[in-house]
C-alpha cells in the first residue's frame, strides 16, 4: 500500500535535506499527481540552497583570500546621512567555516528579515561590538571624521582582537590593524554584511525610541533622513537635540 503524501511529507521535514535525493529514488515512481508536484517543490528548494551556498561562498572570497589570518573582522557604518541620530559602526567577526542563510547588504533586505539575522549573527559571531558618534559630535569634527571614530571605538571593545580588518570602502586612520577597504564591501563580504546589518539594526531601534519622546519628526518611520515630512516638522517646528547643526542649515533648522 503507498504511503499516504501526507506521510512522505512528513518523511522528507523529517530527513536532512542532503539525504534527500535517497528518498527521491523510493517515491519517484510514485505517479499520483500530489506526489510528483511535492517532489518537484522539494527539487526546487534543493536547487535554491545549491544556489545560496554558492552565494555565500562568493560573499566569503576575501575572508578565504586572508584566511591565514586567525581573527578577520568585517566594519561597516550607517547613518552618515540622516539629519538627525549619531553615525553607528559595526564590527563583527565570524568564524571562518560559518555561513548565515541570507546574509547580504544590510539596505537589500527587509526590516523583518534584518531583525531576524540581527540575532542570528549575535549567535554565531566569535565578537561583536558597536560604535556609536553623537550628532553634537559630527557637528565638531565632521561625518567622516566621526564616523572613524565611531569604527575605533567598536574595533576596540572586541576580544579577541581582530588580525584584519574587512572595511566597506574606508581605510580607517589611528588603526594598527591591518586593513583591507572593498568597495561595496558590504555586498562582497559576508563579514562586512554582518556588521552593517549590526549597525542597522541598533541603530534603527534607537530612532524608534527617540521618535517616542521626540514623535512630531516622525524618526520611527524616516530613521532621521530627510523625508519630505521631516524636512516640513522641522522647518515647523525647529530642530530637537538630536538633529545635526551642520545637515539642516539648509531647512531653516538652526541651533
Amino acid at each position: 500500500m503507498k504511503k499516504s503524501l501526507a506521510a512522505i511529507k512528513e518523511e522528507f521535514q523529517m530527513t536532512p535535506r542532503e539525504d534527500w535525493n535517497q528518498l527521491f529514488s523510493v517515491y519517484d515512481e510514485d505517479d499520483r499527481k500530489g506526489v510528483r508536484d511535492f517532489l518537484a517543490r522539494c527539487r526546487k528548494q534543493l536547487e535554491k540552497d545549491r544556489e545560496e551556498l554558492e552565494r555565500l561562498e562568493a560573499l566569503c572570497r576575501y575572508e578565504k583570500e586572508y584566511s591565514d589570518y586567525e581573527y578577520i573582522c568585517g566594519i561597516d557604518e550607517v547613518g552618515r546621512g540622516p539629519l538627525a541620530g549619531p553615525v553607528v559602526a559595526g564590527a563583527v567577526i565570524l568564524p571562518k567555516d560559518v555561513r548565515i542563510p541570507g546574509i547580504n547588504d544590510s539596505k537589500k533586505l527587509s526590516e523583518k528579515k534584518r531583525e531576524e539575522l540581527y540575532d542570528v549573527i549575535r549567535e554565531k559571531a566569535i565578537c561583536w561590538a558597536v560604535g556609536y558618534a553623537s550628532p553634537q559630535r559630527i557637528d565638531e569634527i565632521n561625518i567622516l571624521q566621526a564616523t572613524y571614530e565611531a569604527m575605533r571605538e567598536a574595533i576596540s571593545q572586541l576580544d579577541p582582537v581582530p588580525g584584519l580588518l574587512l572595511n566597506d570602502a574606508v581605510k580607517i586612520p589611528g588603526v594598527d590593524i591591518p586593513q583591507v577597504p572593498i568597495i561595496k564591501g558590504d555586498a562582497k563580504s559576508q563579514s562586512i554584511a554582518a556588521a552593517s546589518i549590526l549597525a542597522k539594526v541598533t541603530r534603527d531601534r534607537l530612532m524608534v525610541e527617540y521618535d517616542k519622546l521626540m514623535p512630531e519628526y516622525g524618526f520611527a518611520s524616516n530613521k532621521g533622513y530627510g523625508s519630505a515630512a521631516h524636512i516640513a516638522a522641522l522647518k515647523e517646528v525647529g530642530p530637537s537635540p538630536i538633529h545635526r547643526a551642520t545637515f539642516i542649515k539648509n531647512f531653516g533648522g538652526e541651533n
